[in-house]
């Protein structure tokens, strides 16, 4: 969205108040959030080119845009500091109903002040547009979390420990946003080289990264749950119910063993994972770069569950 602000002063005005409501249509940028936000800059801002002691009050008039600037003075009989006082004489020549003690609020808007609201205003605007884009960014991938992310390796960036040991943080573009993959999520032998495609398995999603205020998203390649993602999303059975996983313990990069529990009799959950010639397990087993993965069938009992785990070897 293009904001233009630019032009004479009686045209920023309405140029300002276009730009709101455009905001509020296109983004959902409540319009009033960004009015107070333009205030509150623009008081502060006008304050500091004040003395300490001054009081004033910036309004945005919600129907025109005209932004105007109010001294505030307290009412006394005998004024010791201009600067927030005014005497009860000056006070009742502007209401004559003003008494002692009250505070008496007057325009003294400055030449050219208008231009300098639009710019403070521009500035709000796509800071607010930015914090939107942002939170958006969050609130989609939030829902991702326990999922699978695709992205490329953007930047290798290598740390090194007081031991003098280095290890390296994998940045990934998962498109919208960063992923971060730290040294204990990676797996020990995998080569992670800038540019290479990657599936990874989304841990948390933060409001904010380690260096900067956009939402990133941790991210790992030794997680159980990356296995247990993968057969879900390559075998039906377990997409569908059918087939639950009830367990995967896993050394990454060496082996995984998964045990597997059908709730339906006519279907057998181990020949389900497999595959016909075992095509489905071998899709997960390349994508995790040879790592065997052994499937058990789950059973309530210790003794059946024991020897299933440690099948062949005889228990």
């Amino acid at each position: 969205m293009v904001i233009n602000l630019g032009g004479y002063e009686e045209e920023m005005s309405a140029e300002l108040l276009f730009a709101l409501d455009e905001l509020e249509k296109e983004k959902g940028i409540d319009k009033e959030v960004i009015i107070a936000a333009i205030e509150e800059a623009l008081n502060a801002s006008y304050g500091k080119s004040e003395t300490e002691t001054s009081n004033t009050r910036v309004e945005f008039n919600r129907e025109t845009g005209e932004i105007k600037v109010f001294a505030q003075k307290e009412v006394v009989e005998v004024v010791e500091n201009d600067s927030c006082e005014l005497s009860l004489v000056e006070a009742r020549a502007i209401d004559p109903e003003f008494e002692l003690g009250e505070i008496a609020e007057f325009e003294i808007t400055p030449r050219n002040f208008g231009r300098l609201a639009a710019q403070k205003a521009k500035q709000i605007i796509i800071q607010k547009l930015r914090e939107e884009e942002r939170s958006n960014v969050y609130e989609q991938f939030l829902t991702k979390e326990k999922d699978i992310g695709t992205g490329t390796i953007q930047r290798i960036e290598t740390k090194e420990n007081r031991d003098g040991t280095k290890e390296r943080i994998i940045h990934v573009d998962l498109g919208r946003i960063e992923g971060i993959m730290m040294p204990a999520e990676q797996v020990p032998g995998e080569q992670y080289r800038v540019y290479d495609r990657i599936k990874a398995y989304v841990l948390e999603v933060r409001d904010k990264g380690f260096k900067s205020k956009e939402p990133c998203v941790m991210i790992s390649r030794s997680h159980p749950g990356l296995v247990k993602r993968l057969f879900e999303l390559e075998v039906p059975e377990i997409h569908d119910g059918v087939v639950e996983i009830m367990n995967i313990a896993r050394e990454p990069g060496s082996r995984t063993k998964m045990s597997v529990y059908s709730k339906d009799e006519n279907v057998e959950p181990v020949g389900a994972c497999v595959g016909q010639k075992g095509m489905r397990v071998q899709v997960i087993v390349d994508e995790l770069h040879g790592e065997r993965i052994d499937i058990i069938k789950w059973s309530p009992y210790a003794d059946d569950l024991i020897a299933s785990s440690l099948s062949p070897a005889k228990v």
